[in-house]
């Protein structure tokens, strides 16, 4: 019997009763990547939103690098983005010394700016 095209590229079949199964693996994936928050929710929004490109990444092996790079990203912004809204508002720890209430309602309020600008530019968006 002639070769498949399978067999020809070099792929195997396990038989499993009358049928034959190819043998298929995904590429090996860095397992050492730091995803956190942000990797996550952009994951979950390509699943749910992008599908095709969830798939393709994660075939190709690249998804882990992939969420990776986004994660670095949006803390860098984040964190960019608290430490200038906190100094164009004069958000000091003097103002925390003097009182603290109010330094953490503020605080508060620029961490959640900060959480929307990143959800809206970075993580929500391909």
């Amino acid at each position: 019997m002639a070769k498949t095209i399978f067999e020809q590229m070099g792929g195997t079949y396990t038989q499993v009763g009358d049928y034959l199964i190819p043998n298929l693996k995904l590429p090996a994936e860095e397992t050492q990547a730091n995803i956190g928050v942000w990797g996550m929710r952009h994951k979950r929004f390509l699943k749910e939103n992008h599908r095709v490109l969830y798939a393709n990444l994660m075939t190709s092996g690249k998804l882990v690098a992939y969420l990776d790079d986004i994660e670095q990203q949006a803390t860098a912004m984040f964190l960019r983005l608290v430490k200038e809204l906190a100094e164009k508002e004069n958000v000091t720890e003097e103002l925390k010394a003097i009182d603290q209430m109010l330094w953490v309602q503020k605080m508060n309020n620029i961490r959640n700016r900060a959480t929307e600008i990143v959800n809206s530019e970075l993580i929500y968006t391909v």
